[in-house]
């Protein structure tokens, strides 16, 4: 049997200013089913290092707390669905530690569906999944008054482009707004087309909190309600 962890323990802050009008929380990847523990030297966890230096270079403002979210166990283990369960952890006492600051969830993989899971939190304004597991029938309903955004590599040999076009099909009958884009060429790790990722994903971060001071870096077509274009 787990133990439930502290809730201060489910939080790396990475940057946090004295007083944050906004707050992203960064999600890494994991496996389908495994009890080992999590450890912040896994490649899933250091893979987003990166994507936490694009958002110090994204963000226009220094009032934004960036943080990553620790999990217990490396998987997902249905039906505990534990990385899911970690993140609202760390939402709670976000919530705590800033007050009801609109937050904006980014996750990979496996943590892109512990995102999407987590997307009903109250503090949650947000969802940007790159390269997300996102299975058929996946639900959507906690999405509702968000928004919904994913990238996904066409090269993806782990996890599937035309799931996560699903999902977001059906996220645009409950989000605020959805969309996606196809990124060409790109693979699951996100190496190939690596400055496309990193810089698209965190101007879209940037975008989604705070959508006046800075433009939407996806065209239009990527939210309707047809095929997904290919950048």
């Amino acid at each position: 049997m787990t133990h439930a962890p502290s809730p201060a323990r489910t939080l790396l802050l990475r940057s946090c200013p004295p007083r944050p009008r906004a707050a992203v929380l960064v999600l890494h990847g994991g496996r389908a089913v495994s009890t080992r523990p999590a450890r912040p030297w896994q490649l899933a966890a250091l893979r987003m290092d990166l994507f936490v230096r694009a958002l110090s270079d994204a963000l226009p403002a220094r009032d934004v707390l960036v943080a990553q979210v620790r999990y217990r166990l490396r998987g997902w283990n249905d039906p505990h669905a534990d990385p899911a369960r970690d993140t609202e952890r760390a939402l709670d006492h976000l919530a705590e530690q800033v007050g009801p600051v609109p937050t904006v969830l980014l996750g990979h993989s496996m943590g892109g569906r512990a995102a999407l899971r987590a997307a009903g939190h109250p503090q949650v304004s947000g969802v940007v999944a790159v390269a997300p597991w996102w299975p058929r029938g996946e639900p959507v309903e906690q999405v509702a008054g968000r928004h919904v955004v994913a990238l996904h590599g066409d090269r993806d040999r782990i996890t599937s482009p035309a799931d996560s076009a699903d999902c977001v099909r059906r996220a645009q009958r409950t989000a605020t707004r959805a969309g996606m884009a196809v990124v060409g060429g790109g693979d699951h790790a996100m190496l190939r087309r690596r400055d496309f990722w990193h810089g698209t994903t965190s101007t879209l971060v940037a975008h989604l909190l705070d959508p006046a001071e800075v433009p939407d870096p996806l065209p239009e077509q990527c939210y309707g309600p047809n095929g997904f274009p290919v950048l």
